[in-house]
């Protein structure tokens, strides 16, 4: 515009000046400007020239959005950074552009702490390679643990048809297993152990509750074949039964009925059990309801005799 030209700023530090970056409007003191060694000292302290309009605003040719983060910076020393990734790599360019080192190094700082975030996987699975070291990931886990060991090249006998798939599915299952449940229970993967072929393994409290073994032996005319099986709803029943091993603390135990509130738990939730129980409780109270009412019939029999 005609009216534009470019002059010197440079004033008392409580002098206020009228900016106009990118057509954000902003009001703030020569002081606040100059605080720091940046482009902005430069430019508010007389050492260099800034361009101005017919009404006295000093124009930056800049982008204001985040401008008032940098007022902000330079009168606080600190700032909190944005949320978005985005925001964070525009206030950085614009902390450059105004030579704000500090907060630029803040900017790289909290975008490389975000992106190791980012990075990090959802689910973590151990891959176990010893004996020692299978027993020890067991015995320091706060949680129930969930095995699959898998030993495709154990070529003792040749795999029937379906094999392939079914060690495979297996594999899937484990692996949706782990991404459902990771934080509830330790999913660890063997591939290096014994002559099994394909068995998963179900820990609570460090001792093994449950095996389910997916391999057999069938027999041809001429020869014998190894199995590969996929029993997949036996597979998540264990999987869903070693969830009674979790830890419960604070109010859950009390709700249990202190420490042994697990044991309670998942003698209660034991389909089998609680079976077996309500078996042996109809039929107890059968038996003491008959012996009672025989009781009582002998007696009445007894009384209406002596009378007679």
């Amino acid at each position: 515009m005609s009216g534009d030209r470019k002059t010197v700023i440079k004033g008392n530090p409580s002098q206020y000046v009228k900016l106009n970056i990118g057509g954000s409007l902003y009001y703030t003191t020569i002081g606040t400007l100059t605080k720091l060694d940046t482009m902005l000292r430069a430019m508010f302290s007389g050492r260099m020239e800034v361009l101005t309009d017919s009404e006295g605003w000093i124009l930056i040719d800049r982008c204001g959005k985040h401008f008032g983060r940098i007022l902000t910076y330079l009168r606080d020393g600190s700032l909190p950074l944005p949320a978005s990734v985005v925001e964070l790599c525009e206030l950085r360019a614009e902390a450059k552009y105004y030579c704000i080192g500090e907060l630029a190094a803040d900017c790289d700082a909290a975008l490389s702490r975000r992106r190791q975030v980012q990075a990090e996987p959802i689910c973590r699975v151990p891959l176990i390679n010893s004996q020692k070291e299978e027993q020890l990931l067991i015995s320091s886990s706060s949680k129930p643990v969930v095995k699959l060991l898998i030993n495709r090249h154990n070529n003792k006998y040749s795999y029937t048809s379906a094999s392939d798939d079914n060690l495979l599915k297996n594999i899937e299952l484990f692996d949706k297993l782990s991404l459902r449940f990771f934080g509830r229970v330790l999913f660890i993967k063997d591939v290096i152990g014994s002559n099994e072929i394909c068995c998963w393994s179900f820990y609570g409290h460090e001792k093994k509750v449950a095996e389910v073994c997916c391999t057999s032996i069938v027999y041809a005319t001429d020869k014998k074949h190894t199995k590969v099986e996929f029993p997949e709803a036996r597979i998540y029943e264990e999987t869903l039964n070693i969830l009674l091993y979790e830890s419960r603390v604070g109010g859950e135990e009390g709700a249990g009925g202190g420490a042994d509130g697990g044991d309670v738990l998942m003698m209660a939730t034991s389909s089998s059990l609680a079976l077996a129980s309500s078996s042996y409780t109809t039929t107890a109270t059968t038996s003491d309801e008959e012996e009672r009412s025989s009781s009582g019939l002998a007696k009445l029999r007894y009384n209406k005799q002596s009378n007679q």
